[in-house]
């Protein structure tokens, strides 16, 4: 039976798309925070509940993913052959290798970030001067580094955004997916997944206020963000409808039916659209309240999902 879900020609279904969005929203959150640190280094520290976010949900966003697309693999047991037997040529294999070395990256960024807090710890719950020491060592090197790791983990995050759609893009046998605008596209939608959740986290924290020079930051970026967003989108099914063949009946099959109401509706209407509006009709001076926030960064996160499922579905209907 054919339906929008279900077709001859689907390879990859819905798990995927949670796994791109949680990867998304990891890039996104790590590249704001790198972004914060440059633009706003007052706030730039453990306490500010965007950072603390992110040392947060950034891995566990990842190691969810993981552990979704692992199992959602035929054979999930033989996975672990991945992470030892790299394959250059092989787009799941570099993944994997990415993934590695971007965990080891923010595992030291979260190191250095809570290092007093960590120190603390150590010495006073487990009581080994050895130990203590050993540790004060470790995090002052890391601590040394750490403009480095800052960015280096921003290059790892940029890329991780752009995995993505490259992971689609091997995909070859489908015009849609196999497409030069797609990890772009991914890795700025990825950010405006990484910006709703900030935002969800700061409306929902008791501890948060809605007016910080970093919430103010985040305001300011988001709009060009969604107009990037918009652009990349016009750009890939430009490219579609101009491209003949295949190409051109794929963008007539995503953008018409079941997945053309997701796409002008859902992505376009209410993850886009409405909260662009409330946006630009919101007086500059004045900071939305917080259900304001939880509303607009739900849509668009909703928006960011939608868009990843309609890529994976809508791109695998026609092959070329």
């Amino acid at each position: 039976m054919h339906s929008a879900f279900e077709f001859d020609t689907l390879v990859w279904d819905w798990p995927i798309a949670v796994y791109l969005l949680l990867v998304g929203i990891s890039a996104g959150m790590v590249s704001l925070s790198m972004l914060i640190k440059h633009y706003v280094p007052a706030e730039y520290n453990g306490g500010n509940i965007m950072i603390k976010s992110t040392a947060i949900i950034a891995p566990l966003a990842v190691i969810i993913g993981l552990v979704i697309l692992i199992f959602h693999l035929t054979r999930p047991m033989t996975f672990w052959y991945l992470m030892v037997f790299y394959n250059p040529m092989s787009i799941m294999s570099l993944g994997v290798m990415l993934f590695q070395v971007y965990f080891v990256v923010i595992l030291l960024w979260i190191v250095n970030l809570y290092r007093t807090g960590l120190l603390h710890l150590i010495e006073t719950k487990l009581h080994r001067t050895a130990l203590t020491s050993l540790a004060r060592k470790i995090t002052a090197v890391i601590a040394g580094k750490s403009g480095l790791i800052e960015n280096v983990l921003l290059v790892l995050a940029i890329l991780l955004g752009c995995y993505t759609g490259f992971l689609l893009s091997a995909l070859k046998s489908f015009p849609l997916l196999n497409n030069p605008v797609l990890p772009v596209l991914f890795l700025v939608s990825g950010t405006t997944s990484g910006i709703a959740v900030m935002m969800l986290t700061a409306a929902l924290s008791s501890q948060s206020s809605a007016d910080t020079a970093t919430l103010r930051f985040i305001h300011r970026i988001e709009n060009p963000v969604i107009y990037a967003e918009l652009f990349l989108l016009f750009a890939l099914f430009t490219g579609l409808l101009l491209g003949g063949g295949q190409k051109t009946v794929a963008a007539h099959a995503a953008l018409s039916g079941f997945w053309g109401g997701v796409f002008w509706i859902g992505i376009i209407g209410a993850g886009i659209v409405v909260p662009l509006i409330a946006r630009v009709m919101r007086n500059k001076n004045e900071c939305p309240g917080k259900a304001n926030l939880t509303v607009m960064a739900a849509l668009s996160l909703a928006g960011v999902f939608l868009l990843r499922l309609f890529v994976l579905y809508a791109g695998q209907m026609t092959v070329a």
